[in-house]
């Protein structure tokens, strides 16, 4: 995985912009239209308007898609503006690895709402950070990654049963299917490297 990226995040928590943040959310839950996933979206769009997180814009996503995610679940609303200098695009060098993360995800989607397939658009892109999945994704806490997890893709989460870190979990997911296995260390209780996948992600 490719940590070598060179855009600041700041998480909400720790920006000076942290009332706007919560303010553009509340604006967005105002109208929400009860459907899954509002207030994580809410939170990736309040977070993107004031520079957290590194997703690009229109989240990841082709333009067609966010209208069509953001008139499904905030009717009414008007998206957020998103400043130029927050526009951000991947390398099409890392293309195949974001399909991959996609195609991971939508095999253990729970089928209850389309938003999941968004979802793991938004993802595999948040994926293309070197930080926390919750940080790239512009969410508010790694619980906030553990319920998008567990509510989306729940046959997948359940796998996490050391609770792994959310992106370490995915790649190695990825490495498992494909039957390349970069790590050395015999289990993960004896690795050095043991933090780097687990514990806390503050």
């Amino acid at each position: 995985m490719n940590q070598n990226l060179a855009w600041p995040y700041a998480t909400v928590a720790m920006t000076p912009n942290r009332p706007r943040a919560i303010d553009i959310y509340a604006q967005l839950m105002v109208h929400a239209a009860d459907l899954p996933n509002e207030d994580l979206f809410a939170k990736m769009l309040a977070s993107q308007t004031i520079g957290s997180g590194i997703l690009p814009i229109y989240l990841g996503l082709r333009k067609s898609a966010f209208m069509a995610l953001f008139q499904r679940h905030f009717p009414g609303a008007t998206p957020p503006q998103i400043s130029p200098m927050l526009v951000r695009c991947w390398s099409e060098t890392r293309l195949a690895e974001r399909e991959d993360i996609t195609a991971l995800l939508l095999e253990h989607r729970a089928e209850i709402d389309f938003s999941e397939v968004w979802l793991a658009e938004i993802v595999a892109a948040a994926c293309m950070g070197g930080n926390h999945l919750w940080q790239d994704l512009g969410l508010w806490s790694r619980a906030d990654v553990t319920q998008l997890m567990t509510q989306n893709f729940p046959t997948l989460a359940a796998k996490n049963v050391h609770d792994m870190k959310w992106k370490k979990f995915l790649y190695k997911q990825l490495c498992q299917q494909t039957g390349i296995y970069v790590c050395r260390a015999p289990s993960c209780e004896i690795c050095v490297d043991y933090l780097h996948c687990f514990g806390a992600e503050e």
